[in-house]
């Protein structure tokens, strides 16, 4: 006879919606903070949004110098240079500001000669493993183009869910999205990661992971409504998730733990991705449960709707927990 291993028991009744008393203004004073934090620490633009250079070194024999790199960078005179150990003590990383003259072209050919003295004066010492270099044209580009893909997604997450389900569902879904990209960006603010394109990325990886999940509770509880009709909204809502529980778990637990792996062996130049994405899955897991859950709740979703309007009222075998406060 075949055993079958279960993170999550079959008839597990955990009381989700007792606790939207408490994620509600949680989750609110977070979001408070995050933009406050937003105007009053800032968020660390990288080279793609800012403009500028950034070089990557490694020393072909022993450690690298941080001391007499940041000299001699200084010494050429293009303005502000970061200096700092990448990964290992042979890796530097530089970033130096966007060079500034009359007209745009000009500020290309200024970018460009900045890597050219960089390699006059540290090619032998240094082997050039990486170098970007963003104009500012490009860059404000990129910031007009990653934001629009961002709204855009957002909208799109708002049509498709008003034609799935009903509006409830729809605008509860995009409370939960907002509430996981504002987090997210309160993250990369709080731990001053560098924020570009690849950034932009992890935000709109975040929204499709937290919106698969939402989707398939919502789908849940849309059936949950159609078969218990005579049972309180936020019951119903908890027999939904308790179901649910066991996929959800597996599927935040097996991306944790790639994204787990990624950030220990994956290096620098993957960090802020992994660390971010290890954030997303948090956030968009809680969101799921506690944020877009139950606000279909406030929203005033009906028991008994939708399309199970002839079928008759099915009683739950026991109540999932002791009646919360409505």
């Amino acid at each position: 006879m075949a055993i079958r291993f279960r993170f999550i028991p079959d008839d597990t009744k955990f009381p989700f919606m007792g606790f939207r008393s408490v994620s509600f203004p949680f989750s609110a004073l977070l979001s408070v903070l995050t933009v406050l934090a937003f105007f009053a620490i800032g968020v660390n633009f990288g080279i793609d949004f800012k403009g500028g250079t950034l070089v990557e070194l490694q020393a072909k024999t022993g450690n690298a110098n941080i001391s007499d790199v940041r000299d001699r960078s200084n010494a050429l005179g293009f303005g502000s240079v970061e200096v700092a150990e990448f990964g290992s003590p042979r890796e530097l990383l530089l970033r130096i500001e966007l060079q500034t003259a009359p007209t745009a072209a000009e500020q290309e050919r200024a970018q460009q000669n900045v890597v050219t003295k960089l390699r006059e004066n540290f090619g032998e010492a240094y082997e050039f493993r990486r170098v970007e270099v963003v104009g500012p044209r490009v860059s404000g580009e990129l910031v007009q183009n990653g934001t629009l893909g961002v709204i855009v997604g957002i909208l799109g997450v708002l049509i498709y869910l008003w034609f799935r389900f009903e509006w409830q569902f729809a605008i509860g879904a995009v409370v939960a999205t907002l509430h996981d990209i504002v987090l997210t960006i309160g993250f990369f603010v709080v731990m001053q990661l560098s924020f570009d394109m690849t950034s932009i990325a992890v935000i709109l990886t975040i929204l499709g992971y937290s919106l698969n999940d939402t989707v398939v509770v919502y789908d849940r509880i849309r059936e949950m409504l159609r078969k218990y009709k005579k049972l309180h909204l936020y019951e119903v809502i908890d027999i939904a998730i308790n179901s649910t529980l066991s996929r959800t778990v597996i599927t935040a637990t097996t991306t944790f733990l790639a994204m787990l792996a990624m950030a220990i062996f994956g290096g620098e130049v993957l960090r802020s991705f992994s660390l971010a994405m290890l954030f997303g899955i948090v956030v968009g897991t809680y969101s799921s449960i506690f944020i877009a859950a139950p606000i279909l709740i406030y929203l005033g979703l009906k028991t008994g709707s939708g399309e199970a309007g002839k079928d008759e009222a099915v009683e739950a075998p026991k109540p999932v927990a002791a009646k919360a406060r409505a």
